[in-house]
């Protein structure tokens, strides 16, 4: 589904069932509902997020609807707006720009460490890896997709074995998930990145560093090519 602005104004238009009391902690669940609501579109960018309609809707108490609100404000998914209150986060096209560019140098720099420094069993988690990304590109939900990549770089940072970018990346995590949402929902994408993917992964076995980096840089710059389009069209 694609971010419509006609929708943006009002509360929540897409439906979850009610939380449980079991499981995970009941703000931890709701985290993750609104989290998948916002990456799968069903939450828009610039949508007003009411807290009274979130705690009928989620079933939760308005004290765990700001807890919920604030922690996806740190993520840089829900942005406070003054006269407004909590909105998701609409990346502008130049915000998304920067982000790309910092992806780039960062994940090819985890790719270089990761050719140096991952042991045989990394090695052979990031081919299952990119294996579930070609299986899942033709998946109705996008959510499979992009817990499918997830998997694959929560190996490939693990397997770099530098805390730094680890830690650097975590921060940008959440806003390269909606970047990432937004740039696999355009047809064809998904089948494309995939094979981007094992391109690196083909790299990474030869012991090719330097290809492996530069086929990492050349993923996200088509990534980046696709989002920006949709980003600058309002699609």
């Amino acid at each position: 589904m694609n971010p419509s602005p006609a929708s943006a104004v009002g509360g929540p238009t897409w439906s979850a069932d009610q939380i449980g009391r079991v499981a995970a902690p009941l703000r931890e669940q709701a985290v993750t509902l609104v989290r998948d609501a916002i990456l799968g579109f069903r939450l828009e960018p610039g949508q007003r997020l009411v807290e009274r309609e979130l705690v009928e809707q989620l079933g939760i108490s308005r004290a765990t609807v700001r807890e919920v609100l604030r922690q996806l404000a740190t993520e840089g998914l829900v942005t406070v707006v003054p006269q407004r209150g909590a909105v998701v986060t609409a990346l502008s096209a130049e915000d998304a720009a920067d982000l790309y560019e910092m992806r780039a140098s960062l994940e090819a720099l985890a790719v270089q460490r990761f050719v140096q420094r991952a042991t045989p069993e990394h090695v052979a988690e990031l081919r299952a890896a990119v294996t579930e990304i070609e299986h899942t590109a033709s998946a109705a939900d996008p959510q499979d997709q992009l817990a499918a990549k997830d998997r694959f770089y929560a190996v490939l940072f693990t397997g770099s074995g530098s805390e730094p970018l680890q830690q650097t990346l975590a921060g940008l995590q959440a806003r390269v998930r909606l970047l990432r949402a937004t740039s696999l929902s355009e047809p064809g994408r998904p089948a494309e990145a995939a094979a981007e993917l094992r391109a690196v992964v083909d790299a990474v076995e030869a012991g090719d560093a330097e290809a492996a980096a530069a086929a990492c840089a050349r993923h996200i710059h088509n990534a980046a090519r696709t989002a920006l389009a949709r980003l600058r069209s309002g699609s």
